[in-house]
């Protein structure tokens, strides 16, 4: 999950142990252009407090003067943007629909196991039956962010993704500090002392040993991200002639075009195939202009999200049909 949405379960946690009442909304479905991706959330107090966001602002502002009114008791599933009156009126982009479902939260302990996984690198769900109320936590592998249907919410939390960084320099620096936001795990391994004395950055999960030896020991699959920024071949190429083996999601190196031909002519000679030495980026990251160190790590940043997203890509079903006695469902006029 992203930074975002773990500050809003977090500020959640905190606003019920002041005693005060909370809705917590999250986007399950959207049609068209949508701001905000299904599983965003945003949380609201009765008292006025909010955080995070499902829209551009539009929605949110509708939800708090309904929740001023009358705050929520119960479950409830509401859409906006159903009709041309609507999208004009809350602003949703390109004809957009979006499904929101809002949940009186009571508890502070019961988001705790939430905002530990995510402290922690783990990957849990959380399962919210729609109809009582009831939500459970349990431990998980699932490959996927968020599930919904007629009876049941489910959606996962904590790191779905894990980046694995060869090289201890600036680069990999700013690269530890903003990957996080955007849903990975940072590990780094670099055998040079000197180097792991004067890294900076926190929250990094450090791997002992040689590259080759620890892309083997991580176990990289289809969500792992290995890169290395060292610029010292023989470091970065140990570590790449294991990796492009594997089933990481996606293999890059730092280095200009050059140094990037020159590399695979020595990958060639260290048993690896040319179909495996094609799937390395090289030069890492989108083609930017980037000179600073800060600028780099958002272009490699920006290369993962865009193959990410597209490699990830899910298409909306077309139509709903939600409803029960104890569950309501509520098109904005």
């Amino acid at each position: 999950m992203d930074a975002v949405d773990y500050q809003v379960l977090k500020s959640a946690a905190g606003w019920l142990q002041q005693g005060k009442r909370v809705a917590l909304v999250t986007v399950v479905r959207n049609w068209g252009s949508a701001p905000r991706p299904l599983g965003s959330l945003f949380a609201i107090t009765d008292d006025g407090a909010f955080t995070g966001s499902v829209s551009g602002g539009c929605i949110e502002d509708d939800l708090m003067q309904r929740f001023a009114t009358a705050f929520p008791e119960r479950i409830e599933v509401v859409r906006y943007g159903i009709s041309a009156e609507q999208m004009q009126r809350f602003g949703l982009p390109c004809g957009g629909t979006l499904e929101l479902v809002i949940e009186p939260l009571h508890d502070a302990v019961a988001l705790t196991p939430l905002l530990d996984a995510v402290t922690s690198h783990r990957l849990v769900q959380r399962r919210l039956n729609l109809r009582s109320g009831h939500a459970s936590i349990e431990a998980t592998d699932a490959d996927f962010a968020l599930r919904f249907d007629e009876e049941e919410l489910l959606q996962v939390f904590g790191p779905r993704w894990r980046l694995l960084i060869i090289g201890a320099g600036q680069v990999s620096e700013y690269l530890a500090q903003m990957a996080p936001a955007l849903d990975f795990s940072v590990y780094l391994n670099d055998p040079r002392e000197e180097q792991r004395r004067n890294w900076h950055a926190d929250d990094v999960t450090w791997l002992d040993g040689m590259p080759d030896d620890a892309v083997l020991a991580f176990k990289p699959d289809r969500r792992t991200v290995i890169v290395t920024l060292s610029h010292d071949p023989k470091v970065d190429d140990m570590a790449l002639m294991e990796a492009l083996k594997t089933d990481a999601f996606y293999v890059g190196a730092i280095g200009s075009m050059a140094s990037s031909e020159a590399r695979k002519e020595r990958l060639l000679q260290l048993d690896l195939s040319p179909a495996q030495i094609e799937r390395l980026h090289a030069p890492i990251g989108l083609a930017i202009m980037s000179r600073s160190p800060a600028e780099i790590a958002v272009s490699v940043l920006a290369e993962l999200v865009m193959l990410r997203n597209r490699g990830s890509a899910v298409t909306a079903p077309s139509s709903c049909a939600i409803g029960g006695p104890d569950l309501r469902i509520v098109e904005r006029p």
